[in-house]
């Protein structure tokens, strides 16, 4: 049976499905906060121990409205400020999730590229991350380039074209659309850093941080001459982390000054000066630091479009920290946050199904976006039944995998729950206010061009909660039902 969804979803217009330009600064501007064309309420669930999987239900109506009392609980859906623009949400096409794609059966990678990127059928993706050159899930360390060729006359990306590069094409094809598509390096060249390996942190050798910037250039090149356009550029994946997988190391200052003196202006001489250069690409910890560091220069901060931040700094101690992305958001209006990397690590097949796999995504992408966040990445978009391959055993979970050893495709719950945002909130939109007044439902809302309103509301207790939704001078009321999340669609166009 088909796990995707594939019936009584809403498919919004043409128009909301175009890639988004660059976001512009976060903004709030008074607007009348009337409702349209809202007589009804369309809502669409997730729920543990239930069949529902982005599930429609019955139609809410709206009534006449009345002030709330403390002891209701209450969201109020606030049109009149609106905030960040929204540019999408996506995964990383890896070598683990295309050579694990290519095992598939053509009907099951038929199935698999309308789970993620068709908005009708499946949750319809709207961005895509890949690497530059090998990370650690894939087989092997390998790069573009031989050993010690500082010219890079030998930069080819044959390696990417047997399984990475036609999957991302159909994955596009897909989706109808040229998604934005960003690049990562985990690690230079071995023989450009100062251990001599791929491996295990080390740092750029600044007498090859030319040619490093030049490797960017080399790449964006390869691609987009294969008929993929790289819409934006990560400096480095995790500069602050020293892995037993590809990995470099580097400071505040590293990264501000490589920006400032190499990657920025050789980006900007080749004409390359549209590239979103995002920096960091690391946890919400440290992030002000990292951002303040690099955007107080403004030598720096002119090449920097975003920055971009990862969720496992849990394993310290230190929480998920979304305050800091507010106080980055806060600092530096002007640029953008991106969330470019997080998945639930210590793959075990037996934990497939557990439910706190996607409600670590629900909670995570509402407080991201409520802080500021522009676009949303997950890690690998497909890994097989032991949360690889990985060279180095890092094994993980992904929203689905592929039982190599039966053919079949098994959606997690991270899959559904990345859906209550990807498939309804597209590209273009407006954050919009959305607030409870009770700390047990988590709630965010967003206005997309086409006008529809998209209000996300999730419940991770043990109880199901009944709710009022005031909008405007209309209210209705609502039930939460336990461990589930739900989008609820208002002021959809008349011909839907």
């Amino acid at each position: 049976m088909k796990r995707y969804i594939s019936i009584g979803l809403l498919a919004l217009t043409t128009a909301a499905c175009q890639p988004a330009e660059a976001p512009q600064e976060a903004k709030s501007e008074a607007k009348k906060n009337v409702p349209v064309n809202s007589k009804t309420v369309s809502v669409y669930t997730t729920a543990k121990d239930t069949d529902l999987k982005i599930s429609k239900g019955e139609e809410l109506v709206f009534g006449a409205y009345k002030q709330p009392v403390e002891t209701e609980h209450f969201i109020y859906l606030d049109t009149a400020h609106h905030f960040q623009k929204f540019v999408g949400i996506g995964g990383a096409v890896t070598d683990a999730s295309a050579e694990v794609f290519a095992t598939l059966s053509e009907e099951k990678q038929q199935d698999f590229l309308k789970a993620y990127y068709d908005q009708e059928n499946g949750i319809g993706y709207s961005l895509m991350r890949t690497t530059i050159h090998s990370a650690d899930f894939g087989p092997g360390s390998y790069t573009y380039v031989a050993d010690n060729d500082d010219e890079l006359k030998t930069f080819n990306i044959e390696h990417d074209e047997k399984y990475r590069i036609p999957l991302i094409k159909k994955a596009m094809e897909t989706a109808g659309q040229m998604l934005p598509l960003y690049a990562s390096p985990w690690s230079p060249p071995a023989w450009m850093k100062d251990n001599n390996n791929m491996l295990k942190g080390g740092k750029l050798l600044p007498e090859f941080r030319q040619t490093w910037a030049d490797y960017y250039v080399k790449f964006i090149q390869a691609y987009e001459a294969k008929g993929l356009p790289i819409w934006g550029l990560t400096v480095q994946n995790e500069p602050m982390a020293v892995q037993r997988w590809e990995s470099c190391v580097y400071t505040a200052e590293d990264e501000r000054d490589f920006v400032k003196n190499y990657l920025g202006p050789t980006l900007h001489k080749n004409g390359m000066a549209d590239k979103k250069l995002i920096v960091w690409d690391h946890n919400r910890d440290l992030i002000y630091q990292r951002a303040s560091t690099i955007l107080n220069d403004k030598e720096a901060a002119k090449y920097v479009w975003g920055v971009g931040f990862h969720w496992y700094e849990t394993w310290t101690g230190s929480g998920m920290n979304f305050e800091n992305l507010k106080n980055v958001h806060e600092a530096y209006p002007d640029k953008n946050l991106v969330f470019t990397e997080g998945c639930v690590e210590k793959f075990k097949w037996d934990e497939m199904d557990n439910w706190a796999l996607g409600e670590r995504y629900g909670y995570s992408m509402i407080n991201d976006f409520n802080n500021g966040t522009v676009a949303w990445t997950d890690w690998n978009i497909l890994l097989n039944e032991n949360g690889g391959p990985n060279h180095v055993q890092n094994f993980c979970f992904a929203p689905i995998h592929a039982d190599t050893r039966t053919g079949e495709l098994h959606y997690t719950n991270s899959y559904y729950y990345i859906g209550h945002f990807s498939k309804f909130v597209r590209p273009g939109a407006e954050r919009i206010m959305s607030s409870s007044s009770r700390d047990n439902l988590l709630t965010t809302a967003f206005k997309n061009t086409d006008g529809s309103i998209a209000m996300v509301v999730m419940n991770k207790t043990d109880k199901e909660v009944t709710y009022k939704l005031v909008y405007g001078e209309k209210v209705l009321e609502a039930k939460a039902l336990p461990h589930s999340i739900s989008t609820l669609m208002l002021d959809q166009p008349q011909n839907l």
